[in-house]
């Protein structure tokens, strides 16, 4: 039997009973699989998983953000039995920024740039949640496990620092992007004045929020504190009990209040 189950976001008391009991009466060593291994290596994970049990722990939820799609479809070509074990993830538990989770559109990732890459897809999805109101969260990247080009092409597996991306690095980026959309003819989804939650650590113990135009947010990072980061575009369809909500965590309320009313109160 496969096994896949859910580890929460914040530390390892918000594994789930289920998932708690399956480690305590196998009493297994738990081994660190990384994304290399999950990808290449997903015969050694389900190695003589027909006649033991295998259980695969994900942070978060199994099928969240990050889905295991593949690992399930190899165990199945395999007749490998398949049970799974739900738990939080950012998709759901971001609702604690005083959003509604059916007000959200599609989600979209952004990742580091680099002087010579600047990968604008998520662009258009944000148009698209824009186009008929919806919100948007955006999952920043997580730099772990990485190799620098040299070391990469000489092949030393030495890796650099982990790096997380901030909300405030997000919103400069989006910004670049919308500037550099505006010089061909295709910006106007948001501006420097469209309103955002910054969200950190959701589901932790110190976890917070902070609210504001994107332009705020690209200085509200001392604010929100350390990673882990993600940041929610508001949609024109928020709701005033939304709106509410979320500006107590605002940067500053008085511009909160007349943005509001100015671009998104009553509107469709």
């Amino acid at each position: 039997m496969l096994y896949l189950i859910g580890l929460g976001l914040s530390d390892e008391t918000d594994i789930t009973v289920k998932g708690l009991e399956i480690e305590k009466y196998y009493g297994r060593e738990v081994i660190v699989a990384d994304r290399e291994m999950v990808e290449s290596g997903s015969d050694d994970i389900l190695n003589d998983a027909q006649n033991v049990d295998v259980a695969f722990l994900v942070v978060g939820d199994p099928f969240g953000a990050t889905t295991h799609t593949d690992l399930v479809l190899r165990a199945r070509s395999l007749q490998i039995p398949i049970s799974t074990i739900p738990n939080a993830s950012i998709l759901s538990a971001i609702g604690s920024a005083g959003l509604q989770l059916y007000n959200f559109g599609q989600t979209v990732s952004m990742v580091f740039f680099t002087e010579t890459w600047k990968p604008a897809s998520f662009y258009d999805r944000i148009r698209e949640n824009r186009e008929i109101g919806l919100h948007t969260l955006i999952l920043l990247d997580i730099k772990v496990k990485e190799q620098s080009l040299e070391n990469m092409a000489r092949g030393r597996r030495i890796y650099e620092p982990p790096r997380f991306m901030t909300v405030g690095q997000c919103a400069r980026q989006m910004l670049e992007i919308e500037g550099l959309k505006g010089e061909e003819k295709e910006g106007g989804v948001y501006t420097g004045e469209s309103l955002a939650v910054g969200a950190a650590r959701v589901g932790g113990r110190t976890e917070k929020f902070v609210s504001g135009t994107l332009k705020e947010l690209c200085d509200a990072d001392e604010l929100l504190g350390g990673p882990l980061h993600s940041l929610v575009l508001l949609g024109r369809r928020t709701h005033e009990l939304e709106s509410e909500y979320v500006r107590d965590f605002a940067v500053d309320r008085e511009a909160w209040d007349r943005i509001w009313k100015r671009d998104y109160e009553g509107k469709e």
